[in-house]
């Protein structure tokens, strides 16, 4: 495969993964804190923000200026210029399925081109007075749509490998960066642990991963936070945990080695194997005694190297290394 073709399959299903995350946390944090006083709102919000590792908009970093929802809004749905919100992800998404449109199914291709058409028609004034709730699920429901689309229209060969890559490398790291997010705030004690406060800092975090029903299933409706940290971390089922995101990683980069010349083959793989090697065997009473911020942030930087490893092997890989293989 083309390593501009790989790398355009990569980031349309990476930016797309992104922007369906920020709907989701975006649209939690709307609903956490309509009746929540500014201050007791304004934490989830720069909650929200770190979780997404997007700095304020300008004007309110560091100078005491409350963090105001509909800027706020604004700010991670529609502007243009901050490369994290909603609209520029879809938009680059988008722009890379437009190159390889050739690569990818009819299908596909509506889907991409629907959603971003309903998020180009649409404005903050506009969702903010109506109901920003079925915005952000239509945003969800179109990410999800364009997924399943792709499963089922797509040939399972190299780029759809690719993709996968995109999405789950981009989502254990999300994943892992929330859990850093929640877990050192809480450690801090940025907020109060008792009583309400601490409930529902703890449902907020599972349905910021869509994993509310599937964590009651599995530990009844326990909220325990070593329990949710071993459902998000270390849960080989659910699809947005971290380990289930390594698995894919690996197997998709062992399946892309395999074929490929030997030249291709090596680093990446093995980063990937280490990285699920350390959740295989990892034990959520040892991480915790340990130091979790640092396994987590540990977890974010394989996810990183393993990024950066896979675009020199397949994707700006040396002229000389490509001749001699």
């Amino acid at each position: 495969m083309l390593s501009r073709v790989a790398d355009s399959l990569y980031w349309m299903s990476r930016y797309l993964e992104r922007a369906e995350h920020t709907a989701r946390l975006l649209d939690l944090t709307l609903n956490l804190t309509l009746e929540l006083s500014p201050d007791a709102a304004g934490g989830h919000w720069r909650r929200l923000l770190a979780g997404l590792r997007t700095p304020p908009p300008a004007g309110a970093a560091d100078s005491g200026v409350k963090l105001r929802p509909y800027e706020l809004t604004q700010y991670l749905t529609f502007d243009a210029a901050n490369g994290a919100s909603i609209v520029s992800c879809i938009t680059a998404a988008r722009e890379n399925a437009r190159q390889v449109r050739e690569q990818i199914s009819s299908e596909m291709w509506e889907g991409i081109n629907r959603l971003y058409l309903q998020v180009r028609r649409e404005q903050i004034d506009t969702i903010w007075h109506a109901q920003p709730h079925e915005f952000f699920r239509a945003i969800k429901e179109g990410a999800h749509f364009f997924q399943g689309t792709t499963d089922s229209t797509m040939s399972h060969g190299d780029g759809w490998r690719f993709m996968q890559l995109g999405r789950f490398i981009e989502r254990a790291g999300a994943t892992a960066l929330l859990l850093d997010v929640h877990f050192n705030e809480a450690e801090a004690g940025s907020e109060t642990s008792a009583g309400g406060h601490e409930y529902l800092r703890l449902v907020s975090l599972l349905k910021s991963c869509s994993a509310f029903e599937a964590y009651c299933q599995f530990y009844k409706a326990d909220l325990r936070p070593e329990r949710i940290i071993e459902f998000l971390l270390l849960n080989a089922d659910f699809p947005r945990s971290v380990r289930f995101a390594a698995d894919v990683v690996e197997r998709s980069l062992r399946a892309i080695a395999s074929d490929n010349s030997p030249r291709k083959a090596g680093r990446a793989e093995r980063l990937a194997g280490k990285l699920r090697a350390t959740l295989d065997y990892s034990q959520v009473d040892e991480i915790i005694s340990d130091n979790l911020h640092a396994y987590l942030d540990n977890i974010q930087r394989q996810c990183a190297l393993i990024h950066t490893t896979m675009q020199q092997s397949y994707i700006a890989y040396a002229v000389e290394a490509a001749l001699a293989s």
